[in-house]
């Protein structure tokens, strides 16, 4: 199985393929992805991305995106939502000032745009997302805890989650109220990617 791109023009697919060349020349000098998934990168790390925008609303208009790091998915939505929702504004929040540079590299590179915010999540004024992404970043119940802080109360959580994704929901339920909609990974058997609303203290 994987993730088609049927749907987006030429121009996006080289875009993407320009991110690929770019994160895989910074995964020499900094550790943007893992050693072991570097060489799946289109794969493990775009393809993923891709599948994380197609999971959120078709129409927002702040899409924020939280630990952006290599650019997955953060650079990838601002790519995506060029072509789908060009009027859209899309925010990556990093707090390692060299995945920063990164980030401005790749945005040069592929001629997409977002805003950059160099800072730790928590200290990061509220940024009213209507979509709010994070992938690899942390656990579902600190994740929901920044959803809270940086999502409106309407606002749509897309979170990719590996195996342990059905536990840790469980375990978030026990400090938050969401409601919650698994999509199975296209990519991964054992994973998911939660689309999660309604986002308030238990």
């Amino acid at each position: 199985m994987s993730v088609q791109l049927d749907d987006v023009s030429r121009e996006t697919i080289d875009k993407l393929r320009a991110l690929e060349n770019i994160a895989t020349k910074w995964t020499q000098k900094i550790n943007l992805v893992s050693r072991a998934s570097a060489p799946m990168l289109w794969e493990r790390h775009i393809l993923d991305s891709v599948q994380i925008y197609r999971a959120a609303p078709k129409k927002f208009s702040n899409w924020v995106d939280l630990g952006s790091g290599g650019g997955f998915p953060g650079v990838v939505v601002s790519i995506l939502a060029q072509e789908s929702v060009p009027e859209a504004r899309v925010t990556l929040v990093e707090g390692d000032a060299r995945k920063c540079a990164f980030l401005r590299a790749a945005l040069r590179e592929t001629g997409s745009t977002a805003t950059i915010i160099n800072a730790r999540i928590e200290l990061v004024p509220p940024l009213a997302a209507d979509v709010l992404s994070a992938r690899a970043l942390a656990e579902l119940a600190t994740l929901l805890g920044y959803a809270k802080r940086h999502m409106t109360a309407a606002g749509t959580a897309i979170f990719a989650k590996g195996a342990s994704w059905k536990s840790e929901v469980s375990k978030a339920k026990s400090v938050w109220n969401f409601e919650c909609a698994a999509i199975n990974s296209t990519l991964d058997a054992e994973a998911a990617i939660l689309n999660i609303t309604g986002v308030s203290r238990a």
